[in-house]
């Protein structure tokens, strides 16, 4: 068994400790190459099949091509696909693309509380229709107790202060020192009442371990990750007016790999083209511990 057998056959695991253990469980997709691995792994885990909601935070400010990854991804494969909005902030014009308020407060306002309602079931929740191929109000507005996250403990620094199984409060709100010691494989998935809870499958995976993954099993990605012939790329997708290129000549999934073990980027964070990082200090706590993704 190699390297990337290990990190496949632990977050199989987890996925279906986290399915035999909690109610409710929603698993979010921001359409990146992280959250992209990690419904395949829950594809491979439950034998071609996802038993578990998917859910998208729509800013309104998703880079176009995205969405049309989501929505062909969303049909093709069968997905129970759901996604939220602040549509009070848009229609307010509370964003940063409308000058009102600053990165960091957009990021809260578009992400944090429509993650926040949307898994609450306070606000409007959208469900894709296969047989129509549009999205509808979904009917169902009952809480989501748990939601399951590709996020990388490399990715940034507040990630390494997760655990596979996170604990957070009723209001999504994260309490670093009440984390739950993790050793030997033994997690706790036992938690009060009321608590909300965060499994992250992927906490182990590397960048490169993503790519080289994402070549071994084919896995379609967003071509924005790849080089058309001006020499950028996106390294990490997030809102179009927030997130930037990389130079990069990388056209295929074969040279990201070479780019990464060449160190191009060792000392480049991946996070570097995502504008509202560094005003939040060069990571995402503060938005994090509101309860960000």
């Amino acid at each position: 068994m190699d390297h990337l057998d290990q990190l496949e056959s632990r977050s199989v695991h987890i996925l279906r400790e986290a399915y035999s253990n909690f109610k409710n469980l929603g698993m979010l997709w921001s359409i990146g190459k992280d959250s992209t691995v990690l419904l395949w792994l829950a594809r491979k885990a439950f034998f071609g099949h996802v038993p578990i909601p998917l859910i998208h935070i729509d800013t309104a400010y998703k880079i176009p091509e995205m969405i049309e990854y989501r929505d062909r991804l969303a049909m093709e494969w069968n997905l129970n696909m759901i996604y939220g909005q602040n549509e009070e902030a848009l229609q307010n014009k509370q964003t940063f693309p409308d000058g009102n308020v600053d990165r960091i407060a957009c990021c809260r306002n578009l992400k944090t509380e429509a993650l926040k309602h949307t898994l609450a079931g306070t606000w409007k929740r959208y469900r894709l229709n296969h047989s129509s191929g549009k999205y509808e109000v979904d009917s169902n507005t009952e809480a989501f107790t748990g939601v399951i996250v590709g996020a990388r403990a490399d990715e940034e620094g507040s990630r390494s202060k997760e655990r596979y199984f996170s604990p957070r409060d009723r209001q999504s709100n994260w309490d670093i020192s009440e984390q739950p010691p993790e050793f030997w494989n033994q997690y706790k998935t036992d938690f009060a009442p009321g608590t909300h809870l965060r499994i992250h499958p992927l906490l182990d995976w590397t960048e490169l371990n993503i790519w080289e993954y994402i070549r071994r099993e084919n896995i379609p990605t967003v071509s924005l990750y790849y080089d058309h012939g001006s020499g950028q790329r996106y390294r990490s997708l997030g809102c179009y007016p927030c997130t930037f290129t990389v130079e990069s000549t990388s056209k295929n999934v074969d040279d990201i790999i070479l780019e990464l073990r060449s160190g191009k980027f060792s000392n480049i964070a991946e996070r570097s083209g995502r504008a509202q990082d560094k005003e939040d200090g060069g990571g995402l706590e503060t938005l994090r511990r509101d309860g960000y993704m």
